[in-house]
């Protein structure tokens, strides 16, 4: 079983934990993480994807889900038909994102549909998705980066959002969720969280210039998301930088669930670019309203 093989931060995660399921396809089983908490909310589909029931071979074995690192496109291709199959969609309902490490947050709709699969995007840098509409699977890629799930039960709103350490600086979080409360009257109280797999405080070492950053962000948290290891360098817990951004934001502790999953602790089951050195493929966080969908 997969799971017997998934490092886990037992004192780490907060709230419920993802979930490793396993679902039969048309071509086999395929692995998946996902969070209870989402689920319960009954409105949405989502996945985190492992690197494990894809097509691809190489330093992208198996599902790796980027055309941008040298796999073949046919292969990346499969695999997304392979997602498409778990959550129910048809592949030209993703949107992609087009990832930066920016802050900046799209509203997306039917006429973004395909895009970055099947159809190109007319815009760049965008590390967020929202949307109030069904049919629509928002799509962000990861190797060690902080997914963050967002769903809106009242307004039947979500979102979707990549922070690494420049997006969680930047609170990814907090502009996310003003998007959503600009585009569709979202309130924080009202919103269900997730923070997906990603890399560990053990795991991701940075140096002080960003160490400095986080300092003057989040003054007041320091001993809570910064170890120091001397010669300038200093040991990093997005996990818990990016909780503080979204209980400050007004999520509520009971509507938010933070990992327990290292990317870099599992390279044999995650894409990680620090356990591999850069060579690897990309993993996926995938989310959509089932609202109005037909089955």
């Amino acid at each position: 079983m997969i799971e017997d093989t998934l490092k886990r931060k037992q004192k780490h995660g907060r709230g419920q934990a993802p979930i490793l399921r396993e679902k039969q396809l048309a071509h086999g089983c395929f692995p998946y993480l996902s969070y209870p908490i989402l689920e319960q909310t009954g409105i949405v589909e989502h996945c985190f994807t492992t690197r494990m029931g894809g097509v691809s071979t190489g330093i992208f074995e198996s599902l790796n889900l980027s055309f941008a690192r040298g796999d073949e496109k046919a292969a990346v291709e499969e695999n997304f038909r392979r997602i498409a199959e778990l959550l129910g969609c048809e592949y030209g309902e993703f949107v992609l994102s087009d990832q930066g490490h920016t802050t900046n947050v799209r509203r997306v709709g039917r006429d973004d549909a395909g895009k970055g699969l099947v159809r190109t995007r007319d815009y760049s840098d965008v590390d967020g998705l929202i949307t109030d509409e069904p049919h629509l699977v928002l799509a962000t890629f990861y190797a060690d980066c902080v997914p963050l799930y967002f769903v809106d039960a009242r307004k039947r709103a979500i979102g979707l959002s990549h922070s690494g350490w420049r997006g969680t600086a930047g609170r990814m979080g907090q502009k996310t969720l003003d998007a959503m409360h600009r585009e569709f009257g979202t309130q924080p109280e009202d919103v269900v969280c997730a923070i997906g797999p990603s890399i560990c405080q053990d795991c991701y070492e940075v140096s002080e210039d960003v160490a400095q950053e986080f300092m003057r962000e989040f003054s007041g948290h320091e001993p809570e998301i910064l170890i120091v290891k001397g010669n300038g360098k200093y040991q990093l817990d997005l996990w818990r930088a990016n909780e503080i951004v979204l209980l400050e934001a007004g999520i509520k502790q009971e509507h938010l669930s933070v990992t327990d999953v290292c990317t870099c602790c599992n390279p044999n089951v995650l894409f990680s670019h620090r356990a591999s050195h850069g060579k690897r493929g990309n993993l996926g966080a995938f989310l959509s309203l089932t609202e109005g969908r037909i089955r």
